[in-house]
């Protein structure tokens, strides 16, 4: 519990969880059994065939992996002339998200661990869908935190999670969103430590939540590294992904992370605007602190309360970051940038009309801040956008906000 990083150690995190001074394990003592527990499973899955063999199969032959890499030509007409633009499709992995790389990994790992029950939060509610998917097809009970804010937004997720036998679990507290929805989970899993496990969505959380899922969502890099070669020849110039807890983006960014020359460029949400208290662009105006377990860059005022968070995207609506991207800000491996609720609703409607992919509107960010640094990249200039998830669930908002515009 104690903040001891040790700088001078490569290991990434180190052996106390720390990548530099962020991260840690920061939870109730009843939990550190099962957080103890946990890791020790994980480093043994890891080197365990067996457990690799069953994960990429099920990522084969159930998700549908590999993920197309798709060259946008025209969204790279549209943004600009004379460079190519790639989308790694996780828009068309099963249940429509990145979120299932790692659900399947962490309920494989709870069903190896001999957890009978599997909690999970939820605010786009994809990550509900990937969890209640996953503990369907493992057999396990799953029940589901979701803040009634979102459950409003996100009326078909919470369909879809009730039809794989979910129960989802309505949190009334605080701004009913994602924050809100993380606190409740880990009340339960307190309380319920010996049968439970919780999955958590991002790379949040205590260690080795940030590392594991990590790994898990590293999947998406690695073929992208493969993929891209072969149908461009070389590794692109930019990766692009959109940023709230930070999972899609740490999956494709990873294994890119040690190439010179390679621009990785997150993009979180500004909301309103940053000026305002209607954001969620934490690396670009949050302050270090604790949150859920692990230190990171949060949102908070002058005396250290966690501010709310806004986005017209409930997955980005959060007001921590992984403790890994944390460092990448600090260490400069990372460009962090951020867009409002205005540029993502246009990118929305840009990549719907130029190559009739209707992209979530958390993927809709990282594709607004492409259409701002195109124009300034040099001619021939290769960039992956990162399309983490597909824009059903977001229909019904978008539509509303275009109802609401044609009425003025």
């Amino acid at each position: 519990m104690n903040k001891s990083p040790n700088q001078k150690n490569t290991k990434s995190p180190d052996n106390s969880g720390h990548f530099g001074p962020y991260g840690g394990r920061f939870v109730p003592e009843t939990l550190m059994p099962a957080i103890t527990e946990l890791d020790s499973a994980y480093r043994k899955a890891r080197r365990d065939t067996g457990f690799k063999r069953d994960l990429d199969h099920i990522l084969k032959h159930y998700v549908g992996r590999p993920t197309p890499l798709y060259e946008a030509k025209g969204l790279q007409k549209a943004v600009s002339q004379g460079i190519r633009v790639f989308l790694k499709r996780e828009d068309l992995a099963h249940t429509g998200a990145h979120k299932i790389n790692n659900t399947i990994g962490q309920v494989l790992l709870a069903k190896r661990m001999g957890k009978t029950r599997i909690i999970a939060e939820t605010g786009a509610g994809q990550h509900g869908v990937a969890t209640a998917t996953a503990a369907a097809l493992m057999g396990l009970k799953c029940e589901v935190y979701m803040g009634r804010k979102d459950m409003v937004r996100q009326v078909m997720n919470v369909f879809r999670m009730e039809l794989t036998g979910a129960k989802v679990i309505p949190v009334l507290s605080g701004t009913q969103t994602l924050k809100d929805a993380i606190n409740e989970t880990i009340r339960d899993w307190v309380t319920n430590v010996g049968d439970t496990h919780y999955v958590i969505g991002s790379v949040v959380g205590p260690h080795p939540y940030p590392m594991m899922v990590r790994n898990f969502q590293s999947v998406i890099g690695r073929e992208t590294r493969r993929q891209i070669r072969r149908l461009a020849g070389r590794l692109p110039d930019v990766v692009m992904a959109c940023v709230g807890g930070g999972s899609n983006a740490m999956g494709i960014f990873y294994p890119f992370i040690k190439d010179p020359g390679i621009r990785l460029i997150g993009v979180e949400a500004a909301g309103k605007g940053i000026g305002t208290d209607l954001h969620s662009a934490t690396l670009s105006v949050g302050r270090p602190g604790v949150l859920h377990g692990a230190m990171s860059y949060l949102l908070q005022d002058h005396w250290g309360q966690i501010k709310g968070a806004h986005s017209l995207a409930p997955g980005l609506d959060y007001p921590g970051v992984g403790p890994e991207h944390s460092i990448f800000k600090d260490s400069g491996k990372v460009e962090y940038a951020a867009v409002d609720d205005e540029q993502a609703f246009q990118a929305f409607k840009l990549l719907s009309e130029t190559d009739g992919i209707i992209p979530a509107l958390e993927s809709a960010h990282a594709v607004a801040y492409l259409k701002e640094l195109a124009p300034s990249l040099p001619p021939k200039s290769i960039v992956v956008v990162n399309l983490s998830g597909r824009g059903d669930k977001d229909v019904a908002t978008v539509a509303e906000l275009i109802r609401e515009r044609a009425d003025k």
